[in-house]
């Protein structure tokens, strides 16, 4: 991992095209030359990234080609008319399409490389696995004489979570989040989609099973068809009542 603190500016070019101007960042270039700018607020998420995979050029910038860069960028000009000089420029590419992010770097606080090896991954409690395992011990809670097919359904475009037979003989495809949103409902409306296409399964009906559900999913996820169900981790653990809510 490269860690850049640096006052620079940043374009990007290709599908879309997005300019930072002159500020202080932090720059993230990881092992697999993914190249993310930060700044001190706007919590994780990066100002402009460019994913891997892609490359890495670097070059100092010599002073003709400063000059001539001054010529044509006003954010190079602070409303003191003071100039900015560039000193080095880094070129992330693409190596999928044409997509380029320009950084520019003025002045430069640190430039630290450090090797972070193997991550073992996040694990925490709680978390979509274990919700999975338990759902699927418990398949009743998606309703009275439900069984359990399998977890990790295989289709062309992804596992579904686990799926299911209700009472009536229908087959259930259940979507699971910690903190169910938009994206999951989303998620879920692909697999019920082409699951449906299976007329050896169709129809399949769609469940979106998490802990929180946000009141823009849930009137999505109604809006579809589908039903809502929240997961109480700590019931499905043993510490409390058999209750369920089932919207």
């Amino acid at each position: 991992m490269r860690i850049i603190v640096a006052t620079c500016s940043a374009e990007y070019s290709g599908r879309l095209n997005a300019r930072l101007p002159y500020a202080k960042r932090v720059i993230l270039i990881k092992a697999d030359n993914s190249c993310l700018i930060f700044s001190e607020l706007g919590s994780y998420k990066p100002l402009n990234w460019m994913a891997a995979p892609c490359t890495v050029k670097e070059h100092e910038v010599e002073a003709d080609e400063a000059v001539h860069m001054n010529a044509i960028d006003v954010d190079d000009t602070d409303a003191a008319g003071e100039e900015h000089v560039p000193t080095r420029i880094l070129e992330v590419a693409a190596a999928k399409s044409s997509d380029i992010l320009t950084v520019t770097l003025y002045s430069v606080e640190s430039d630290t490389t450090t090797d972070l090896g193997t991550d073992p991954g996040l694990i925490k409690d709680g978390v979509e696995d274990h919700l999975q395992r338990y759902l699927a011990e418990q398949i009743e809670r998606i309703g009275k004489g439900a069984r359990l097919v399998r977890r990790e359904y295989p289709t062309a475009i992804g596992p579904v979570d686990i799926m299911a037979i209700d009472a009536e003989g229908t087959n259930v495809a259940i979507e699971i989040k910690r903190h169910g949103g938009i994206d999951g409902v989303e998620q879920l409306t692909r697999y019920c989609k082409l699951l449906n296409r299976d007329p050896l399964l169709a129809p399949v009906r769609g469940i979106f099973a998490a802990q929180t559900i946000s009141p823009q999913a849930r009137v999505l996820a109604q809006d579809r068809g589908f039903e809502c169900l929240i997961l109480d981790y700590e019931d499905m653990k043993g510490t409390k009542s058999d209750d369920i809510t089932l919207f």
